[in-house]
């Protein structure tokens, strides 16, 4: 009986995939929140979970279920890392920071982590590259590496690239022509966390009677543009519009931006939230949802504004015609420039018609982006491999 349960135990393990996903942090980003709910939903009987960060202190590492083997290099990220990397081969990187053998090995950003998985050298170990944003240009794509010559070893190394939607993937076949294997897959969200979160009350001195609300989600860096909002939101509040601005997010601009507003005595009118674990409650009270970016992959704060009923404005980046329909059937997408948002919002202020039709139609958009789906499509990837 005991030899039995040994033999099944065995055939258990057999069975069972080690997949790793090495990622540079958990912090408050869309391509580390995503992770966490994709590895969440990985079926257990089929892979084993490990999820390694370059760098430990991440907000989402509170959220990984506790089945996920989880690992940090370093406690925290330091000054200059991804220079000091380059001064190591990938192979030795990957002998240091890896160190055990997977059936598969996932980077899951551009940079850092993409070249330390390419440096395995365990023969019968799957490379699965993930690229989550547009990299526009050959030294911008191999900024992390040695040279450019090094990134396409690199990358030649994958079994397997994701891009997080069709316009990425098409930049990145510009960058590196001479690779195969190279497919979409879309982002995971917790559809329906979202939409039980989403009721969840909000603080009663947050939101005020008679005011228009626009919201924008995300890191506060130059690459996420929330100066524009900033300026936009001023000259609506100049021409008229009762608009209050909500931001949720933290990062570097933040006192940029305070400056700017207390220049204009926009404090009242223009609220930066914070990073907040249940930014879905303030989404789904605002009136408007707008991207300001210079870029991204396939916005997951877009898709998070969709699934709770959000209409979406935003510039032109990657993956927004995929996601709101190339002649703006399910939200407004307009150029990446200032004035051309502004417009663009002032058009949907200036009809309540409008504005209330791309609510139902955000409704109806957010429900193709389901849990189940989007797991099981990378789970056909993974299994593909083995």
């Amino acid at each position: 009986m005991i030899d039995a349960i040994r033999l099944h135990r065995e055939r258990e393990d057999i069975t069972v995939i080690r997949v790793l996903f090495l990622i540079h942090d958990l912090g408050h980003g869309g391509a580390e929140k995503v992770l966490v709910n994709l590895v969440n939903h990985l079926d257990r009987s089929k892979f084993d979970i490990t999820v390694l960060a370059l760098f430990g202190g991440g907000v989402n590492e509170q959220f990984l279920k506790p089945d996920i083997h989880y690992k940090a290099v370093f406690p925290k990220a330091f000054r200059g890392n991804s220079h000091v990397m380059k001064l190591f081969s990938p192979q030795l990187l990957h002998r240091l920071f890896v160190k055990e053998h997977y059936d598969i090995e996932a980077s899951y950003l551009e940079g850092p982590s993409a070249r330390i998985v390419s440096g395995c050298q365990h023969a019968d170990t799957k490379l699965v590259s993930w690229i989550h944003i547009e990299q526009h240009t050959k030294e911008r794509a191999a900024g992390s590496f040695r040279t450019y010559r090094e990134s396409v070893d690199c990358y030649r190394r994958f079994d397997r690239t994701i891009c997080v939607s069709q316009t990425v993937k098409e930049d990145f076949l510009s960058i590196y022509p001479m690779l195969e294997q190279v497919d979409v897959l879309y982002n995971t969200n917790e559809t329906d966390q979202i939409l039980e979160l989403k009721d969840e009350p909000v603080e009663e001195d947050v939101f005020s009677e008679g005011e228009i609300r626009l919201c924008g989600v995300g890191k506060l860096m130059p690459m996420k543009g929330f100066d524009r909002l900033a300026r936009i939101h001023k000259r609506l509040r100049d021409e008229g519009y009762p608009v209050h601005s909500y931001v949720l997010g933290i990062g570097p601009e933040k006192e940029r931006i305070e400056v700017y507003l207390a220049e204009h005595h926009l404090e009242n009118t223009f609220t930066l939230l914070g990073y907040q674990t249940n930014p879905y409650k303030y989404v789904a009270k605002c009136d408007l949802f707008v991207c300001t970016s210079f870029a991204e992959g396939f916005s997951t704060a877009a898709t998070e504004a969709l699934i709770v009923g959000t209409p979406v404005c935003t510039v032109e980046v990657s993956g927004m015609r995929e996601m709101l329909g190339e002649n703006n059937e399910w939200g407004v997408v307009t150029e990446n420039n200032e004035e051309a948002l502004f417009q663009a919002i002032k058009r949907l202020l200036d009809d309540p018609a409008l504005l209330a039709c791309y609510k139902e139609k955000a409704a109806q958009r957010g429900k193709i982006f389901s849990t189940k789906r989007t797991v099981k499509a990378v789970e056909e990837m993974l299994l593909s491999l083995s």
